[in-house]
């Protein structure tokens, strides 16, 4: 385990809550998040005041920043290295998730790349993260990945593989992922994927 995600895990829930909604307000609009707006958003029912103390304990721990002393908050560079690394952990699929999976496998009568493509969107809302599931009809190494935003809801995976052949696949990005985010995961898989089949 990471030391952020242990700093993140050793925070109570309003913590994580404030700290997440400050990120992810961060990276859809690039402004700093205030208290009195995150009140409006936050699950428990709060005063600004709480959680103008709940952003100064985040900044105390060098998770968030307040670029002048009246504006709300952004996150630091280790606060978003934290909010990714948060993002990239795996863990065990628990029963709930398992049994929805099973489910749509089990509705699923349509070919294999609309079952597939049912998964994908299924494993996509279980994880609230991007899924990509493949056929193992292709052999040849992949060579490279690219992902290509088309739209806000919709995005593109090319895949090249070291034969030549391309394919690509249309698919709903999860909310919130920029051209820039989608980038760096063509990125890391790309890094990830050299010379696999």
């Amino acid at each position: 385990m990471t030391d952020g995600a242990k700093l993140f895990e050793d925070m109570n829930t309003r913590s994580r809550e404030v700290f997440r909604r400050v990120v992810e307000g961060y990276l859809e609009n690039g402004e700093p998040m205030g208290s009195r707006t995150l009140t409006r958003t936050l699950t428990e029912k709060v005063s600004a005041a709480t959680v103008r103390n709940v952003m100064q304990d985040l900044e105390y721990l060098g998770l968030l920043d307040s670029p002048h002393i009246s504006a709300g908050r952004i996150p630091t560079q280790m606060g978003l290295r934290m909010f990714v690394d948060g993002l990239l952990e795996i863990g065990e699929m628990n029963v709930v998730d398992r049994e929805k999976l099973n489910a749509t496998v089990a509705d699923t009568a349509q070919d294999v790349d609309g079952m597939l493509d049912q998964i994908g969107s299924a494993l996509s809302g279980i994880t609230q993260g991007a899924s990509l599931v493949l056929t193992p009809k292709q052999q040849a190494p992949i060579k490279h990945i690219e992902f290509v935003s088309l739209a806000e809801d919709r995005a593109l995976v090319v895949l090249v593989f070291a034969n030549g052949q391309v394919e690509n696949r249309l698919f709903t990005p999860p909310p919130g992922q920029t051209p820039s985010s989608m980038r760096e995961a063509a990125n890391f898989l790309n890094a990830l994927i050299e010379g696999r089949t």
